[in-house]
């Protein structure tokens, strides 16, 4: 699997998949989950209501992933996770992770070659954006796809995509 990290837009990706780091309720927000609900339209919040709707206690358990049609966006599709919120008290590495690799279980299952994934929990859930960009590639690194060749972590900030080519190198 060829991984990569670039600067830019997530909404203008040029792939199968994109991963929108959504809250539980699945209902946009801030951040990246409202610019991909803004950039899909309306459709993808009606099927992210009826996906809801059929979740225990109408929240998506973070660390997990669902998909959804693209709406408007490039891509096809739109795989959702909803990462952890920091806590220097307690470790969720592991849940951050996992909302990659289920993000790409979820993506080979409906057959995609190419997945773009934010920095997830690294904007308003606090995240220390080094340490996600390790978890990140850690956890695209520990999945086993069929079909997915392309990971590309879109990044918004300098900052950001330093600490993933960091992370790719190291």
């Amino acid at each position: 699997m060829d991984l990569r990290a670039v600067r830019g837009d997530i909404t203008q990706a040029d792939v199968d998949v994109i991963v929108n780091a959504a809250n539980p309720g699945l209902l946009g927000g801030g951040g990246v989950d409202g610019a991909i609900h803004r950039a899909a339209g309306p459709a993808l919040l009606a099927e992210c209501r009826a996906i809801v709707a059929q979740l225990p206690d109408r929240r998506l358990p973070r660390g997990q992933a669902v998909a959804t049609t693209g709406g408007r966006l490039p891509a096809r599709w739109v795989v959702h996770t909803a990462g952890p919120i920091w806590s220097a008290s307690r470790d969720h590495s592991a849940v951050l992770r996992s909302c990659y690799s289920e993000s790409l279980r979820v993506a080979d299952g409906l057959g995609a070659r190419s997945v773009a994934f934010p920095a997830i929990s690294a904007g308003v859930y606090g995240w220390p954006v080094e340490d996600a960009a390790r978890q990140a590639v850690a956890g695209v690194r520990g999945s086993s796809v069929e079909h997915v060749q392309e990971v590309r972590f879109v990044l918004f900030s300098d900052e950001s995509l330093a600490a993933f080519d960091a992370a790719l190198i190291g």
